[in-house]
C-alpha cells in the first residue's frame, strides 16, 4: 500500500491477454502504481505505470531492489512450438512462472493471479497440460493469502506477433464453441479482453486461499468487475 491506494505488479504484458489487462490496471482506481515488467521498453504512457525493463532470464531481487507490492499478475506463457522446444517452454510456463511468483511473495504480495488452462493437471500424459498443472501446483506451495487461477480454452484476440495455427484453432473453437454444453462449457473459447477484465475481477473479489475459474467463473468475474469500474 502506498498514499491510501495499493501498487500492482505484471508480468507477460506484451502477451494476448497481458496487453489488454495493463491498462485495466492503470484506469482501476484502486492502484495509485502499477508496475510492469517487460524485456524492452513498452509503448505506453501512464502516471501510474512504472515500466521496469528486465533480463528474466537473471535474478529479479537483484534488478528489482525495494520493490513492493500487494498485487501480483501473471501472464507469462508461451506455446511449444513458439519455444522451440519443451524445454525451453518448461523454462517460461514453469520455471520463470514459479520465479516471478516467488519474487512477488518476498516484494509483500498477497494475492497471486495466474492465467492457466483448462484441464491443467500435473499427472497429465499431454506435456502442455502438465506443464501447467505442475506450475499450478509449485505456486499453491508458496501459500499467497490468495492465489487465483483462471483456466480458459482457446482465447479469441489479435496477437502483435501472429501465429497461424493458434488463429485456425480459434475460428474452429468460434464455431464449436455453442454446441458446447455442460462437462464441455469449460472447453469454450473466449475472448482475452473478458479474460484481462476476470483477473482485475479476481483481485477485487477478496476471496482468500486459491479460487480456480474456468469458462463460466472467468465470465463471472469479468461481469463483476466491469460493474465494479462502471461506479467508480
Amino acid at each position: 500500500m502506498v498514499d491510501g491506494g495499493k501498487i500492482a505488479l505484471v508480468a507477460g504484458c506484451s502477451g494476448l491477454v497481458g496487453m489488454r489487462l495493463l491498462p485495466l490496471l492503470l484506469n482501476a482506481g484502486e492502484y495509485t502504481r502499477v508496475h510492469a515488467l517487460s524485456r524492452r521498453p513498452l509503448i505506453l504512457d501512464h502516471a501510474r505505470l512504472a515500466n521496469r525493463v528486465v533480463r528474466f532470464e537473471e535474478p529479479l531481487e537483484a534488478q528489482l531492489t525495494g520493490l513492493q507490492c500487494l498485487d501480483a499478475f501473471c501472464c507469462l506463457g508461451t506455446t511449444q512450438r513458439a519455444a522451440g522446444s519443451k524445454s525451453a517452454f518448461r523454462q517460461i510456463d514453469l520455471d520463470l512462472v514459479v520465479r516471478f511468483a516467488r519474487f512477488a511473495l518476498g516484494a509483500g504480495a498477497e494475492r497471486f493471479v495466474l492465467i492457466s488452462s483448462v484441464g491443467a493437471d500435473p499427472g497429465s500424459r499431454n506435456f502442455y497440460l502438465r506443464v501447467k498443472g505442475e506450475s499450478e501446483q509449485a505456486l499453491q506451495a508458496l501459500h499467497f493469502r490468495a492465489l487465483d487461477i483462471l483456466a480458459p480454452s482457446v482465447l479469441l484476440g489479435t496477437r502483435r506477433i501472429a501465429r497461424p495455427l493458434e488463429s485456425l484453432a480459434q475460428a474452429a473453437m468460434w464455431l464449436l464453441s455453442p454446441l458446447m454444453l455442460g462437462q464441455w462449457t469449460a472447453y469454450r473459447a473466449i475472448a482475452a479482453d473478458a479474460v484481462a477484465a476476470a483477473m482485475l475481477g479476481a483481485a477485487r473479489s477478496g476471496r482468500r486461499g486459491v479460487n480456480r475459474y474456468s469458462y463460466d467463473g472467468i465470465r463471472a468475474l469479468a461481469a463483476a468487475s466491469m460493474r465494479n469500474s462502471a461506479r467508480l
